[in-house]
């Protein structure tokens, strides 16, 4: 959709275009609320912005909907858009059983040792990309995963943001 479009929008329905990129409720009440934008350029920025005041509680309920790298369907609580949004992410990642245990492992791992899902941007990465971070990041304290998830979150949002509104 453009950007002017975007900006007619009934609030509620702005409000349901900007959850497709992320499930941070003050992320999208803020942007649907400071309709309209001059541009695209302007809608990416202050999103860009935005994404530097999610709290870890926002990104930690995000991150309870949001489905696990590797699997082969998103969790149902997502809309048929943010399903399709996160297959086309996850497009990159191999199918084959040896490499999905592999992801299926490293998510169990993850999980135990943080108490959240592993989250990587996934767009334009391989199974082999993804592991290889996986395995790097499982190193980290939690501190400085929560950091990374965060910053993560963020570039998801802002790829989906720039798919769904156009110049």
């Amino acid at each position: 959709m453009q950007v002017t479009e975007f900006n007619l929008l009934p609030l509620d329905d702005a409000k349901t275009v900007l959850k497709h990129c992320v499930n941070i409720p003050s992320w999208v009440l803020h942007l649907a609320e400071h309709r309209p934008y001059e541009s695209k350029h302007t809608l990416i920025q202050r999103a860009q912005q935005q994404t530097t005041t999610w709290s870890w509680a926002e990104v930690k309920t995000s991150l309870d909907t949001h489905p696990r790298i590797g699997e082969k369907k998103a969790k149902q609580v997502l809309s048929a858009q943010e399903q399709a949004l996160s297959e086309r992410e996850q497009a990159g990642i191999a199918q084959d059983a040896v490499s999905l245990n592999a992801l299926q492992q490293g998510n169990l791992d993850y999980e135990a040792k943080f108490g959240f899902i592993f989250l990587i941007k996934a767009a334009g990465l391989s199974s082999e990309d993804i592991l290889e971070q996986l395995h790097q990041r499982l190193s980290n304290d939690i501190e400085t995963e929560k950091v990374i998830v965060k910053q993560q979150l963020a570039q998801i949002a802002m790829l989906r943001l720039d798919q769904e509104i156009q110049a």
